[in-house]
């Protein structure tokens, strides 16, 4: 199969950068594949599972919470918020901040900011348990 160059980066740095034959990511309007040969595109990520298949066909997951994704003249660039790769993932993290906040959200009482954020609190740590497991 084909393959084109990836790279994908956070704030903290590059994460990945070499061919893969395939990039899968969450969209804020769905899911998403980039194969070779993608027209010139742009978009912003949501949160989700993401996965890449590498040149030898092996397949790596992460947790993608949020970024950009582009595709320019063949090249496709990944700018998360947060990546993490499936054996980055501390499982025992996320599972303590899946219960911070759903004991935020039961308590009750909290304004809608407040609200929202454990919201997307809990959100992120159930991508995290996803991709995990």
């Amino acid at each position: 199969m084909s393959t084109f160059p990836l790279r994908i980066g956070t704030l903290d740095g590059l994460l990945f950068e070499g061919n893969v034959e395939r990039v899968i990511c969450r969209t804020v309007s769905g899911d998403l594949a980039i194969l070779a040969r993608h027209c010139n595109y742009c978009t912003a990520l949501g949160m989700g599972e993401a996965s890449v298949v590498m040149e030898d066909g092996s397949r790596r997951t992460a947790a993608c919470i949020g970024g950009m994704l582009s595709v320019m003249n063949g090249k496709c660039r990944v700018l998360a918020t947060t990546w993490e790769w499936k054996e980055d993932i501390d499982e025992q993290r996320a599972q303590e901040a899946k219960k911070r906040a759903e004991e935020m959200i039961a308590k009750g009482g909290l304004t809608d900011h407040d609200y929202k954020v454990a919201e997307a609190k809990l959100q992120r740590a159930l991508v995290r348990l996803s991709v995990k497991s």
